[in-house]
């Protein structure tokens, strides 16, 4: 999970593909962090993004950092507790101007049942379940 943590953030950015009842949405995301053993994600309830992890937990993330590129498929679980919150902002300081852990807006989700692929194309593949 700190692999996979580590190469998305050596990306910068990574899209996020969910549904929306039978049509693929795909946005640019950034927040990434591990908190209670979980690999996590944020957004705004708000959002589009939000509602449709929360109606279908099923989604997609890919990236790429040049030469490798990761694939990250599972399962979202919204965590409601205002520590999860906490550390995901702690780690993302400049999402305070938007967020806050106290606030009815901040939503954080981590994965269940995910499996990671990383690619190249001059090496095998690695693939990394949590």
């Amino acid at each position: 999970m700190i692999q996979v943590r580590d190469f998305m953030k050596s990306c910068e950015y990574y899209f996020l593909a969910t549904v929306d009842g039978d049509q693929p949405c795909v946005r640019p995301f950034g927040t990434v962090n591990i908190y209670d053993d979980k690999l996590y994600i944020q957004t705004g309830y708000k959002k589009d993004v939000a509602k449709q992890i929360l109606s279908n937990g099923k989604v997609e993330i890919s990236c790429f950092n040049g030469s490798k590129w990761l694939r990250l498929r599972g399962v979202l679980v919204e965590d409601k507790r205002v520590e999860a919150k906490k550390s995901m902002l702690d780690s993302y300081p400049d999402l305070r101007r938007m967020y806050d852990e106290n606030d009815d807006n901040t939503a954080v989700f981590y994965f269940t049942d995910a499996v990671a692929t990383i690619y190249s194309f001059v090496e095998p593949s690695v693939e990394i379940k949590f």
